[in-house]
């Protein structure tokens, strides 16, 4: 199971969260987002395996430009449900790794898209919430994605084996781990550094549980 820390802005911050264990590093380039990452490449310089370009944009081009810049093989795209296939493929063709958002709502894509996704993002309701992506807040766990995924929403370390706990059994064989953002902040797109690594210690201890449970 993967932990991913979204939200990041600067290099200290990603490399201390990458030294703590986390499996994806998630950076915003959306400019109306406090947690937006003005200097992509910077940011990314000691974490590009692990980095993940977080953009809302349905231009697939402006997409890869973005990543090829900063060398970044992960892409996480908030695309509008029109051009979402064909954005998708496009980056697929370049052979980046693609974490798709899902959000928990009925009908809010197709069952199956055009290609595998390797990673969807379960994350709230945009319509519920009033914001595209992270928005800090929890969801039911109503709509699982069709692939293996990571639960965003609302996740700190004090609710992780509470909201584990809450996936449906039908969803659990495609669990791959977490994704947080917001509630390991000290401030806005500045990560508190307690947090991040008592909520990574946690979520690898819940894969460790969750493997032996298997077993």
């Amino acid at each position: 199971m993967k932990v991913k820390i979204c939200g990041l802005t600067n290099a200290a911050d990603a490399a201390f969260a990458a030294a703590e264990g986390a499996d994806y590093l998630g950076f915003v380039v959306h400019p109306p987002s406090p947690r937006h990452c003005a200097d992509l490449a910077e940011a990314t310089t000691e974490v590009r395996d692990q980095a993940v370009l977080v953009m809302v944009s349905d231009d697939a081009e402006a997409i890869i430009r973005l990543a090829s810049v900063a060398g970044i093989r992960n892409i996480q795209p908030h695309v509008s449900s029109e051009y979402r296939a064909a954005v998708v493929q496009r980056l697929k063709a370049e052979g980046y790794f693609i974490l798709l958002p899902w959000s928990d709502e009925q009908g809010a894509m197709p069952i199956t898209m055009p290609i595998p996704i390797d990673l969807y993002i379960w994350e709230s309701n945009p319509q519920a919430t009033g914001l595209v992506g992270g928005s800090g807040q929890t969801h039911a766990m109503t709509f699982p994605p069709p692939g293996d995924f990571l639960l965003a929403g609302g996740l700190h370390t004090q609710n992780l084996r509470e909201r584990a706990a809450l996936c449906p059994a039908e969803a659990r064989i495609q669990f791959r781990g977490f994704d947080a953002a917001s509630r390991l902040e000290r401030s806005p797109g500045i990560k508190d550094p307690l947090k991040v690594k008592a909520f990574i210690q946690t979520a690898k201890t819940l894969s460790s549980e969750a493997h032996y449970a298997r077993d």
